[in-house]
């Protein structure tokens, strides 16, 4: 009886050894705080922002200017022909020639030789024509006949005399010394640039005035250009280099 009561009492007893409660735990090291670490991402992050919004700021911030796109002799204007528009940042340092102002800049002439594909800026353009050392500007006033149609400034043409007679005294038609000749029907200049001419739309009908063109000559030809063009002596061919 005793050795049963024994093993009963000891029935309820689980035979693995008891663990350690909850409540005992070891308890684990505090966690060490860093505020300056944290501080200087919260930084970063700020000016990575500032920086994002800049970007997209000046990004938005752009006109629409002239550029360039064919070589402008010194001398010579802009056109329609040898322009385009481009979109660029705003940039208070450079003097660009916005698009809206084309128009008053045709009425400019070139300082210097503008090559093609560059952004124009203000600097590049005068009121007056700086003409190129041993060049002059001759103005011409042609009917209708003694020019081709479709003539643009920057054109390469010859001037010939036509319908005149020999300015020599001996009537031989001798030459001025300068490559042409003072008689009639003769080349005066082999080749001269247009500077200048009045541009006309192709549904315009024919002007019953004259046509107004300068050209850019060599010293030596002004002269016999000169006095032909008085007399309405001239008429323009388009040559090679066009």
């Amino acid at each position: 009886m005793k050795i049963q009561e024994r093993t009963g009492a000891g029935a309820g007893r689980s035979a693995a050894p008891a663990g350690p409660s909850v409540g005992d735990r070891l308890p684990t090291p505090p966690r060490e705080r860093k505020p300056a670490l944290a501080a200087l991402a919260v930084l970063l992050i700020l000016v990575g922002a500032l920086g994002a919004t800049m970007l997209v700021l000046q990004a938005g911030d752009r006109i629409e200017v002239v550029k360039i796109t064919q070589e402008i002799p010194a001398g010579q204007a802009v056109t329609d022909s040898n322009t385009t528009s481009v979109m660029v940042a705003d940039d208070p340092g450079i003097n660009y020639v916005k698009w809206s102002q084309l128009d008053a800049l045709k009425k400019l002439k070139a300082v210097t030789t503008i090559p093609g594909g560059v952004v124009a800026v203000g600097e590049m353009f005068g009121e007056e024509a700086n003409v190129p050392e041993g060049k002059s500007l001759v103005g011409l006033s042609l009917k209708e006949g003694q020019y081709p149609a479709g003539l643009k400034s920057g054109a390469t043409v010859a001037a010939y005399r036509v319908g005149g007679t020999s300015r020599s005294d001996s009537g031989d038609g001798e030459t001025d010394g300068s490559g042409g000749s003072t008689g009639g029907d003769a080349v005066i200049v082999e080749k001269a640039v247009v500077d200048y001419v009045k541009e006309t739309k192709g549904d315009d009908l024919v002007s019953s005035t004259n046509l107004p063109v300068t050209l850019l000559v060599d010293d030596a030809q002004a002269a016999a250009l000169t006095q032909a063009a008085s007399n309405g002596e001239v008429a323009l061919v388009l040559v090679t280099g066009n």
